[in-house]
């Protein structure tokens, strides 16, 4: 059995650039022997293998060759020389705007996806509704893709390919269109597909998201295939690249460009969680789950360094007993960074059938610019069964911590450093 999902060996894929349109007919005429063009090498000599099962990161900056050779796996582009194996149904979710037909329908379009990848029509019909609940686009299934805002086609483009049961799905940047809640439900399911053994190949300049899903990364470097290896050592590498002296100087110092205008409300209406997902209940019910200031207000939209509340109501149908309450912050890709339990293990409080308690986490925001979501659980202990869920909700509430002007700090969690001056 074969367990290589892709192979690739020696790419190289070389573009003719014609300086004038009308220099691709003087070179035709001539049967090539005079060149009215330049070579661009976009990919030169790659060479690696994905195992099936695998989720390997592609990283490098832009124009580096990413794009071409996702184009190149999935049998797009032709390359110059080398060769490309892939074993399975591959499903992409390339660049905006590739793929789809902008004059057809969503539904048109669904069905034509399905058909590209040799899906029948009726099996596309029955993982239709499913589709069309995971893009959450409601009545603009049925217009034409030209009136799609970006946010409304990647929603789709994203659902369309993980309900075709690919061996290999590969995303390319698209989920960067859509807004936070979307990309944490994206972000879910991938997480589902990949531990059911599908292969997946993620490119993003999002360090963190590849380093929390990918098994390997490769870097790419001017189309060359520089480094390959753990996520986090070739994540360092493209970071530390980053700062080499061909870098442009597109993006000035200015504290504008990352900071525009200073939040003056705390509570953003649209934040709401998009990927909850609420276990089944065996005796207990989490009640609104919020985080309020000191002050009692209710607030999403946090400041990092300072200190709020995690607040929701259990209300219990059944008598328990070693009953314990948690909460747990996580990342919009799920990575959990920390939380609290009311109780240590084998321990808690006893509570009567019919119960409401109130639930109040005290924590401080050691955290930086960025989404961030929040899980709340009940268990207790039952006899011959050990600890137990009575309730659980995922994605229960999220906040959002806007980068403060002029910052000097980076990364995901605020370590309260500070610069002492430089000793001689």
């Amino acid at each position: 059995m074969n367990e290589i999902a892709i192979s690739v060996k020696n790419l190289t894929k070389t573009y003719r650039i014609f300086g004038h349109p009308g220099d691709r007919i003087k070179q035709a005429l001539t049967f090539g022997r005079m060149r009215f063009h330049r070579e661009f090498t976009a990919l030169r000599d790659v060479s690696f293998e994905i195992k099936k099962g695998e989720t390997v990161g592609i990283i490098g900056r832009n124009g580096s060759g990413k794009s071409t050779l996702l184009q190149l796996i999935c049998g797009i582009l032709k390359p110059t020389s080398g060769e490309v194996e892939v074993n399975g149904r591959v499903s992409a979710l390339l660049e905006l705007g590739a793929g789809f037909n902008p004059e057809f329908t969503g539904r048109e379009n669904v069905y034509f996806q399905g058909a590209v990848m040799g899906i029948p029509k009726k099996e596309m019909v029955r993982r239709f509704d499913d589709i069309a609940t995971f893009s959450d686009i409601g009545e603009f299934i049925d217009q034409p893709v030209r009136i799609y805002s970006s946010g409304m086609y990647v929603r789709l483009a994203f659902a369309t390919a993980i309900h075709s049961a690919p061996d290999t799905l590969i995303i390319d940047e698209a989920l960067s269109v859509g807004d936070e809640p979307f990309q944490r439900k994206c972000f879910e399911r991938i997480r589902q597909i990949r531990e059911q053994g599908c292969t997946i190949i993620y490119v993003s300049h999002n360090m963190a998201s590849v380093v929390e899903l990918c098994d390997h990364a490769l870097l790419l470097e001017q189309g060359k295939l520089t480094v390959i290896g753990n996520p986090k050592f070739v994540s360092a590498s493209y970071l530390k690249n980053l700062n080499r002296p061909y870098a442009t100087d597109e993006v000035k110092n200015n504290p504008k460009l990352a900071y525009q205008e200073q939040e003056t409300a705390c509570f953003d209406q649209t934040l709401i969680p998009e990927s909850t997902v609420s276990y089944t209940s065996l005796g207990a019910q989490i009640i609104n789950p919020r985080i309020l200031s000191l002050d009692g207000k209710c607030v999403n939209l946090l400041h990092s360094g300072e200190e709020y509340i995690y607040a929701y109501e259990a209300q219990f149908n059944v008598p328990a007993k070693c009953v314990r309450f948690g909460m747990m912050i996580k990342t919009v890709t799920g990575y959990e960074l920390g939380g609290l339990l009311s109780h240590p293990a084998d321990t808690g409080i006893s509570v009567e059938c019919g119960t409401t308690l109130s639930q109040r986490f005290r924590f401080r925001c050691n955290l930086l610019s960025g989404t961030y979501f929040l899980n709340a659980g009940i268990t207790c202990l039952m006899p011959d069964k050990g600890e137990v869920y009575l309730h659980r909700v995922l994605d229960a509430a999220m906040f959002k911590i806007t980068q403060e002007n002029g910052s000097i700090r980076s990364g995901t969690v605020d370590i309260s450093s500070s610069f002492s001056g430089l000793m001689p």
